[in-house]
């Protein structure tokens, strides 16, 4: 199993300098990595939506050491609001932040993350979008939830991610599937210990549609985060069987990963939101990308076999 070397390479200094320098990876990182810099991004933004897809934009980044890293990072999302409010997208284009990069690892993390979060959340609400909270590995989730309920006292629309390899995630799921939420749920890109997640990939598949159903039978928003087919396929049926409007629900995939689903999915009326990173602090995003997918590893290299 590759997966879990993949992220355990993704903590590892001597990893990174090795891999940031191979011949290769520029090619393969910027099939994932949509730019650098907020210019570079916000074509991608535009020729998405001329597309009919809408879009959540990620500001990479995560190993964040000091206070002013964190602040570093809130003011990196207040000028991608800014950014945002230019090209009039309203929930078209949302955001999604990771807390670690906001300081949740840090002293006093949480209050330290729950204070920069904010303006950037009441940010989003100004211009007419909102923000997901992304989930990360298991011993962050109840800091985040509690940072999530704050943040929903004063701007509801903010959403959070729910990851269906651990074992709390059913009792999340059915917590949260209350009106006015939103939530995404994906498999879970971590590596987590057996005692709190499922380490076979058909549990996880079962326990990802049992969340799903959870989902769609309540009274909340799902956002679907898969590129499998076959998952893709039972949350349409799955929304059928419970009476939700195609627009009552949202599909969401990776920049760089299946992109005529994408644009097929919108075609058939869905909403079909694409995940989109950037920014130079690119690693472990990257790294988590290569653990989920085989065929990831083998293009990466490939790519380094052939520049090298």
């Amino acid at each position: 199993m590759l997966g879990p070397v993949i992220l355990a390479a993704s903590r590892s200094d001597k990893m990174r300098r090795f891999i940031s320098a191979a011949p290769g990876t520029k090619q393969v990182v910027d099939r994932f990595i949509a730019g650098e810099t907020v210019e570079q991004v916000v074509p991608i933004i535009e020729d998405a939506t001329g597309k009919g897809l809408e879009v959540t934009l990620d500001v990479v980044g995560e190993d964040i050491t000091t206070p002013e890293q964190a602040a570093a990072a809130r003011d990196a999302y207040l000028e991608l609001v800014d950014r945002l409010s230019a090209l009039d997208l309203g929930t078209r284009a949302e955001m999604s932040i990771k807390l670690s990069m906001f300081g949740q690892a840090l002293e006093n993390g949480h209050e330290l993350a729950l204070a920069n979060v904010r303006p950037v959340v009441e940010a989003a609400a100004a211009i007419g979008t909102t923000v997901t909270l992304d989930a990360e590995d298991h011993t962050t989730l109840d800091s985040m939830f509690a940072i999530h309920e704050e943040l929903r006292k004063d701007h509801p629309q903010t959403g959070c991610v729910i990851q269906a390899y651990l074992f709390r995630t059913e009792d999340d799921a059915r917590r949260l599937a209350a009106a006015g939420s939103r939530v995404r749920i994906v498999k879970g890109a971590y590596k987590e210990p057996a005692s709190v997640a499922y380490q076979d990939k058909a549990e996880i598949d079962k326990a990802y549609v049992r969340i799903l159903r959870t989902l769609m039978e309540g009274e909340g928003y799902p956002m679907i985060g898969s590129h499998d087919p076959r998952l893709i396929a039972i949350a349409q049926e799955l929304g059928r069987m419970a009476g939700r409007k195609l627009d009552e629900y949202e599909f969401q995939m990776l920049y760089g990963i299946r992109s005529d689903e994408h644009v097929r999915l919108a075609a058939e009326g869905h909403r079909m939101r694409v995940y989109t990173a950037y920014g130079t602090d690119w690693y472990g995003y990257f790294m988590r990308r290569l653990a989920e997918k085989p065929a990831n590893l083998l293009f990466f290299g490939r790519s380094i076999l052939t520049k090298g």
